[in-house]
């Protein structure tokens, strides 16, 4: 299904959008990949979401991509003896491993990696940053705090604890469970909670074995300062804004989404910005004005793709919600400032052969009267350079494999069409064409750019470039054997 807009849209399914029907009509309205959250639903009803899924890209000849998003380790209080507690400015509170139930003096923390890490001056925030704890003693099992900032603290809210780096691994028990069982059931890409440092995400790839692409979510104050190292262990990256924004200053995270995107364009990995886009629209069918120039922001920095949680997975209007980010998308990529903003902050230092063979397919495309750039791969790794280009012209990416079709379409631009294996150029060559043709981005009056790699069916070999006529039959008279 060819999109008028290069940026991807992911939505989030969930009691909103679990039938058939819906999913359906989400992917018409635009969405190009579903996200699968753990952290609700049992394995039977992620397998029936997966299913409904695959049977919508035989019924309408998509390719869609699937993203299970893992859990990761939740720190949450205990429970209170009256379910909530109000705490008052300048309290004292204390948190500790006594599991009885608490008050408003003190709450059982079941988390002994968080005391052994502690010091006094740390900061502790409950329920999304509302409640602010500063540690003035700690030990092995208890911490005693002064409320910086009080309010409503109640049964099993969440705790964060920025200013320290947790001795906790990415992966629960429930997030290895739920890691297998999503790698054996064939989703495309799996995303990582809590990452914190590069040996999180490493640890997860030997458990994949190859079966999915790795997406590291970035929302923790230590991912951000590693995250040089953390995006080269990953194959993609999540700017999740959610707990960044709690964890740090509200202020920082805007300079550090765009810094991130940066970073995952010149690496030519695909980056998803996430959290709150269309917030608004969980209970209203129209979004503000601030949310569209949010989501507008993220498509002006690059980013490919944009993601709905809440707004697709438990609103009242989760189509809307699409069709809102799919109209902003195609506005957005129509301005000409756009344009200038995108190819101003083109990449140029690649030293590869297959660097400059893109780099060239895609200043010829915008030279000449090219209507698209088509670049056969096995691994993806070709369409992820040409991606990195941002070129003005369609990119259609052609592969036998129907794993690397998923997982590119995720990715910007990247149309995506699961051909038939070539051992030859000219079979290549002309088997683009023809996907052009079929998919209406050209006539056979028109020329493409063709990229692959010889020998063929060998992953990382992009070497060659040809232009070529839409119309078969010059091939077929013009091109050796």
């Amino acid at each position: 299904m060819r999109r008028m807009r290069n940026v991807k849209i992911v939505a989030t399914l969930g009691p909103a959008s679990d039938t058939y029907d819906t999913i359906r009509a989400l992917h018409e309205a635009g969405a190009d990949v579903f996200r699968l959250n753990m952290s609700h639903g049992s394995h039977a009803e992620i397998a029936e979401k997966h299913a409904h899924i695959r049977k919508i890209e035989t019924d309408l000849g998509s390719t869609i991509a699937i993203l299970a998003d893992l859990q990761g380790p939740k720190l949450r209080v205990g429970v209170f003896a009256n379910e909530s507690e109000m705490l008052e400015d300048g309290a004292a509170f204390r948190l500790d491993l006594d599991p009885a139930e608490g008050d408003v003096h003190r709450v059982c923390l079941p988390h002994p990696e968080i005391f052994a890490a502690l010091e006094a001056g740390a900061t502790l925030l409950v329920n999304d940053g509302k409640i602010r704890l500063q540690v003035t003693s700690c030990g092995p099992d208890f911490a005693e705090c002064v409320v910086i900032a009080g309010g409503a603290i109640s049964n099993r809210k969440g705790v964060n604890v920025p200013d320290v780096e947790l001795p906790l691994a990415a992966l629960s028990d429930k997030d290895r469970a739920d890691l297998a069982f999503v790698a054996e059931l064939g989703v495309d890409w799996i995303a990582l909670s809590f990452v914190q440092r590069p040996a999180d995400v490493i640890e997860a790839r030997e458990l994949i074995k190859g079966r999915a692409a790795v997406l590291s979510k970035i929302e923790k104050p230590n991912a951000v300062e590693r995250f040089d190292d953390i995006l080269e262990a990953s194959d993609g990256i999540m700017v999740a804004r959610g707990d960044l924004g709690v964890e740090l200053p509200v202020q920082n995270v805007p300079p550090i989404q765009k810094r991130l995107v940066r970073k995952c364009r010149a690496a030519a990995k695909p980056v998803i910005v996430a959290t709150q886009m269309l917030e608004s629209m969980i209970e209203s069918p129209m979004p503000t004005r601030a949310e569209v120039s949010d989501v507008a922001t993220a498509i002006y920095e690059g980013a490919d793709a944009v993601m709905l949680s809440a707004e697709s997975a438990a609103g009242s209007f989760p189509i809307e919600a699409v069709t809102t980010m799919d109209r902003v998308a195609a506005e957005v990529e129509q301005d000409p400032t756009y344009t200038q903003i995108i190819e101003a902050s083109r990449h140029t230092n690649g030293k590869t052969v297959a660097d400059g063979i893109v780099a060239a397919a895609r200043e010829i495309a915008e030279t000449a009267d090219i209507k698209a750039i088509c670049c056969f791969t096995q691994s993806g790794t070709t369409a992820l350079l040409v991606a990195r280009e941002r070129p003005r012209v369609p990119i259609i990416v052609l592969t036998p494999l129907s794993n690397t079709a998923r997982r590119m379409a995720l990715s910007w631009g990247c149309n995506c069409v699961i051909t038939e294996t070539v051992d030859r150029f000219k079979g290549a060559v002309v088997a683009a064409v023809l996907a052009a043709r079929k998919n209406g981005f050209a006539t056979a009056q028109d020329q493409v750019v063709v990229t692959a790699g010889v020998p063929f069916n060998v992953t990382g070999t992009t070497n060659i470039l040809r232009v070529a006529p839409c119309d078969e039959r010059l091939i077929y008279s013009t091109d050796p054997e």
